[in-house]
């Protein structure tokens, strides 16, 4: 008997109050299926998933199910920077999750599909569906499109900058920031949330092809309602998504996300969505797979393309066909088939002719955008885990954009104990070449680890800077982050992590091709190693825990339980 069936004997008001809702003693016997989506108001993102949700609801129906809508609008990052919303960011992750699973206990349901586009909404549906751990399908909202001459939201925090700066006249920025979001979907570059929803489809929860096409895309429409009558076959198939988040699947994501040179924020979201399954995702995984599978895709900001051309290059299957040599073909995706079964199939249904149509338009090659694993764009992935003295239990860099000269570079230290100090010192010229700027008591458990995204750019943005300082914090970075930037720093400074401990006119050697983060000297003076323990265990023994920024409400929750940075930054 279905789940929902079984309730029913369970809770015998349960026909009553649905009949109330405009049900028929019919549908009341029907396979239900849970619709969630991040639809509201908040961002381009979300604004328009209803229009998938009665796509996906009208598939279900005419297969023979009955679709309940259900809705737990997501925050954007983007409107949450520069102030302090932008702490709210990680920990909505988990509230998102946990209201899903709220939605899903309370009433169960046989099958569930998951609409959702960007950084925190589709990594919550992900936590939640691998939670849940009923038959689930995932559709991806879908790619913003890009703005006059290629004009991308990315762009945006550079331009402030200069303005601020006074490289840019008022009237030319208020262009730029008036013209960048032209229409609705996750913005236009390989940040968290393409990076995510590439994610959603290389672990094998959406259907091939599906993940960051044009919101605006006909085909977009199309595709909801098909993933509305696919939740009816999994629910004949029994088809949990246990059995497809597998390792194997979980690999398979970190080599597409080598391949398109993803977000770093996929380093709190994947270990978090395999802690859902008890599996073990290490940094260290992270680390061997970007090593070894080159980066070949050309779309921003490590690449020139805006995000909408990544699916005219033949999306997230094509990238797979380039890095095929490498990939587990035999894992379980939400088809039914195996991947390398999905791979075939599309190779005959004219998939791949219909996406190279639209690059005939645009005038650009395929190969102007995904490169073969023979000529990458670089040999090896854009991800790198640094370890040392300052970073004990590890680091993160998106080394692909961090200046060749930056690779290996000692630094003397300027630590700031917020954001907003650093920003400041940067904008106002008192960071001088050959500096390390330390942000710290930034993390999970410090201030909810919010993005440094206005830091970052006005440090990319400032070309005396770019290719001379860094920036180094317990905190994270935007999906757009560009320039030498190391985050994720563990353990936090809150938790007397070594990064708390830093002072001015501390030596600090980043050394990305041995993947290492490390103090080596103090007050301008390389010591030996034993020396430099000594002066740190002597500054841990004077060290105060500050006072907890947040006390009460979600912040206050999450800042008490949530884990390390490098461990996925969920609540425990």
């Amino acid at each position: 008997m279905l789940r929902s069936q079984e309730i029913r004997d369970k809770a015998p008001e349960m026909d009553s109050l649905r009949i109330g809702m405009g049900w028929s003693v019919e549908d009341l016997s029907r396979p239900q299926i849970i619709i969630e989506s991040t639809y509201g108001d908040s961002h381009p993102g979300s604004a328009h998933l209803n229009t998938l949700v009665e796509e996906v609801y009208e598939g279900i129906v005419k297969k023979g199910g009955k679709p309940s809508r259900f809705f737990t609008t997501d925050i954007c990052d983007g409107q949450s920077q520069g102030h302090d919303g932008m702490n709210f960011s990680l920990a909505s992750r988990e509230y998102i999750a946990n209201m899903i699973e709220i939605h899903m206990s309370a009433t169960p349901f046989d099958a569930g599909v998951f609409i959702a586009s960007c950084d925190k909404g589709l990594p919550a549906h992900l936590k939640a569906i691998a939670r849940m751990d009923i038959p689930s399908i995932v559709l991806p909202g879908g790619a913003m499109e890009a703005g006059p001459n290629m004009l991308t939201l990315e762009q945006i925090g550079m331009y402030s900058a200069k303005f601020k700066r006074k490289e840019i006249s008022k009237e030319e920025y208020m262009n730029f920031k008036h013209k960048a979001c032209p229409s609705c979907g996750a913005c236009s570059f390989m940040g968290t949330a393409a990076t995510m929803q590439v994610i959603s489809e290389a672990l094998g929860l959406a259907l091939p092809g599906t993940a960051y096409k044009p919101a605006k895309s006909e085909h977009l429409l199309k595709v909801a309602k098909k993933v509305g009558e696919h939740s009816l076959k999994l629910v004949e198939m029994d088809l949990k998504p246990s059995k497809i988040l597998t390792y194997k699947a979980f690999e398979n994501a970190i080599m597409v996300h080598a391949a398109i040179a993803g977000s770093s924020n996929s380093l709190l979201h994947i270990p978090a969505i395999a802690h859902e399954l008890g599996i073990e995702i290490s940094p260290d995984t992270f680390d061997e797979i970007h090593r070894r599978i080159p980066c070949i895709l050309n779309i921003r900001p490590s690449g020139f393309y805006p995000g909408e051309y990544f699916w005219y290059a033949g999306g997230v299957p094509a990238v797979m066909e380039e890095i095929k040599e490498y990939l587990h073909l035999d894992v379980l995706t939400v088809t039914g088939k195996t991947l390398g079964e999905n791979l075939e199939e599309l190779r005959r249904n004219g998939y791949y002719e219909e996406c190279y149509s639209y690059l005939e338009k645009k005038k650009v090659k395929k190969e102007d955008i995904l490169k073969g694993i023979h000529n990458p764009i670089n040999p090896q992935g854009a991800i790198a885990i640094l370890k040392g003295n300052l970073a004990p239990e590890g680091a993160v860099v998106k080394h692909s954009a961090v200046d060749p000269k930056m690779q290996q570079v000692k630094l003397v230290a300027r630590p700031f104990d917020s954001e907003e100090e650093a920003l400041e010192a940067v904008l106002s010229n008192k960071i001088k070449p050959g500096e390390a700027v330390i942000i710290r008591y930034e993390g999970p458990k410090g201030s909810g680890m919010p993005e440094m995204f206005y830091t970052t750019e006005a440090i990319a943005s400032d070309p005396n800077l770019a290719s001379s300082i860094a920036l180094i914090t317990d905190g994270r970075f935007s999906g757009a982050t560009r320039g030498p930037a190391v985050g994720h720093v563990s353990p936090e400074a809150s938790e007397g992590g070594p990064i708390a401990l830093v002072e001015s006119g501390d030596i600090i050697q980043i050394d990305i091709p041995n993947r290492r983060l490390d103090i080596i000297g103090i007050d301008g003076k390389k010591l030996p190693q034993a020396e430099i323990e000594q002066v740190l265990n002597k500054r841990k023994s004077t060290w105060v825990k500050p006072k907890a920024k947040y006390t009460k409400g979600v912040l206050g929750v999450y800042t008490k339980l949530a884990v390390s940075p490098m461990k996925g930054g969920y609540m425990e």
